[in-house]
C-alpha cells in the first residue's frame, strides 16, 4: 500500500487554468483579482479591513502590524511558548520584547492565567495563537486585554474557519494575520493577509504592504513551479517513492530528516530578502478559488477527525484533541496524546504512515530568546504530542487506516509492557 505523508496541500481542481488564464493575459503579477481577493475574504471574515500581504511569507502581515501600532521601543508582547519560533523573532524585528506565556496542554492554546501572572507595566500586546485550528479561549484574554489596556493580534496561520461562540477568530481583537503557505487551510503557495479593526491601522498596514517591490515573473513562476512539485511530491503514491524511504531509513537511526524542511533558528534582523515582495495577482486568483471551497475543505478534515475519534477516543492512554463546545475547530492538524510517542512514530512510519511529532517550537527552551530551562510545563507537555494525517485529500480508507495503525501499535505496547511486568515477577 502506498505510504501516507503527515502534510497534505489543498490544490483547487481548477488551478491549472487559473494559472493559465493569469499568464496568457500577463496578470501573473498584478491585477485585478488582489482587490477582489481581499474584499471577498472581508466578506468571509463578515467585518473590519484586510489587507494582503508578502509574496512568500505570511509572518509579514504580523509585522506590518506591529510596526502600524506604534507601540514604544523595548514595550513587550505576550506569545505562547509553545509556537513557531519566527513570531516571537518578528516581533524583536519589529521592536519589541516577547515574554512567553504558558498553554493548556489539553487545548495546544495560550493559558489565560498564565497571561495574566506575565503582564508588567511594560506589556502593551498580546498574540493568541489559535495552534492546530482550535480558538484560544478568547475571553478571558480580551478582559484581561481591555482591563490592562492592551491591544490583541491574534495568530489564526492554522485556524482559517475557526469559530469560538459563533464568532470567526481572527475578528475578536484588534487585528489578527494569516497564512496562505502551502500545507495552511487557505493554500496560495505563499504569502498571507492582515486583518485589522480599526481603519486608521488598517491605513498604515496597507503603506507598508504598498512599499515593498512587486515580485518578478520569475520568481513568481519558481514559487508556481515549487508549489506544483510540492503538492506532487506529498501525494501518497509519489510520496511512497519519493521522501518516504528517507523517512523510513531515519527511523532506526533515530535522525530527524523533517528538520531540514523548517527554516532554520537564527536571528532575523535585518529581515532576510526573501521575506520581501508584494502579495501577487495569481496567488489572489488561486485564493478566490481556494476561498470557495474552503467550507467544503473544513467539512471533510472534519469529517477525518471524527473518524479518527472514533477509532482512538475510547483507547486507555490515548488522548485525541479536545474541542470546548464553544469553538469549532478546524483540525489543521490532528494532535494526540499517546504512550511513547518516540516508539509509536517510529513503528508507524516504518509501515507507511508518516505520524510525526509536533514541529511547532517549545520557544523558552530556545537559546535565541535566552529563555533557556524557562518552566512551561504545559508548552513541554504539548510538544510530546504526535500528529496523525488528516487532511481532506486524504480517503476515508486512508484515515481509516491511519487511525488503525496507531491504535495496533499502542495495543502491541500495552501488551510488551504487560509481558515485561509478568516476566518480572
Amino acid at each position: 500500500m502506498a505510504a501516507i505523508g503527515r502534510f497534505g496541500t489543498r490544490v483547487v481542481p481548477e488551478m491549472g487554468s487559473i494559472i493559465g488564464d493569469c499568464r496568457e493575459r500577463g496578470q501573473l503579477v498584478e491585477g485585478p483579482d488582489i482587490e477582489a481577493f481581499e474584499r471577498e475574504f472581508a466578506e468571509f471574515l463578515g467585518s473590519g479591513h484586510v489587507r494582503t500581504c508578502s509574496t512568500e511569507y505570511g509572518r509579514m502581515a504580523f509585522y506590518f502590524i506591529l510596526q502600524a501600532l506604534n507601540f514604544p521601543a523595548g514595550a513587550e508582547i505576550i506569545v505562547p511558548a509553545l509556537t513557531f519560533w519566527v513570531i516571537p523573532e518578528i516581533a524583536r524585528v519589529a521592536g519589541l520584547t516577547p515574554v512567553f506565556a504558558d498553554v493548556d496542554p489539553v487545548t495546544f492554546t495560550l493559558d489565560p492565567a498564565a497571561v495574566e501572572r506575565a503582564i508588567t507595566p511594560r506589556t502593551r500586546a498580546v498574540l493568541p495563537t489559535h495552534l492546530y485550528g482550535l480558538s484560544c479561549d478568547m475571553d478571558p484574554i480580551l478582559d484581561l486585554a481591555r482591563r490592562h489596556g492592551l491591544k490583541v493580534i491574534e495568530d489564526c496561520a492554522h485556524a482559517l474557519g475557526a469559530t469560538y461562540k459563533g464568532r470567526m477568530v481572527g475578528t475578536l481583537g484588534d487585528a489578527s494575520l494569516f497564512s496562505f503557505q502551502a500545507f495552511k487551510p487557505l493554500n496560495t503557495y505563499g504569502g498571507g493577509l492582515a486583518w485589522v479593526r480599526d481603519a486608521d491601522v488598517a491605513r498604515r498596514v496597507a503603506q507598508q504592504a504598498d512599499g515593498e517591490p512587486w515580485p518578478d515573473v520569475r520568481r513568481v513562476e519558481h514559487i508556481l513551479w515549487s508549489g506544483k512539485w510540492q503538492h506532487t511530491f506529498i501525494r501518497p503514491k509519489v510520496f511512497t517513492w519519493s521522501l518516504f524511504p528517507i523517512w523510513y531509513a531515519a527511523s532506526w537511526v533515530g535522525a530527524k530528516p523533517e528538520a531540514r524542511l523548517w527554516e532554520r533558528v537564527r536571528p532575523l534582523e535585518p529581515l532576510p530578502a526573501q521575506y520581501r515582495g508584494r502579495f501577487t495577482n495569481v496567488q489572489a486568483a488561486i485564493g478566490r478559488a481556494g476561498l470557495r471551497r474552503l467550507p467544503e475543505f473544513i467539512d471533510r478534515t472534519r469529517r477525518h477527525a471524527r473518524m479518527l475519534d472514533d477509532i482512538l477516543g475510547a483507547v486507555p492512554g490515548i488522548s485525541v484533541p479536545h474541542a470546548p463546545a464553544d469553538r469549532t475547530h478546524v483540525y489543521y492538524q490532528y494532535c494526540a496524546y499517546v504512550p511513547d510517542s518516540e516508539t509509536v512514530v517510529k513503528r508507524c512510519i516504518r509501515r507507511g504512515i508518516d505520524v510525526a511529532p509536533m514541529h511547532v517550537d517549545v520557544c523558552t527552551r530556545l537559546p535565541l530568546f535566552g529563555w533557556r530551562g524557562a518552566p512551561a510545563p504545559g508548552a513541554d507537555r504539548a510538544a510530546t504530542a504526535v500528529q496523525v494525517p488528516v487532511y481532506e485529500s486524504l480517503s476515508d480508507r486512508e484515515i481509516e487506516r491511519a487511525g488503525r495503525l496507531v491504535l495496533e501499535q499502542v495495543a502491541r505496547l500495552a501488551g510488551e509492557a504487560h509481558g515485561a511486568r509478568a516476566r518480572a515477577h
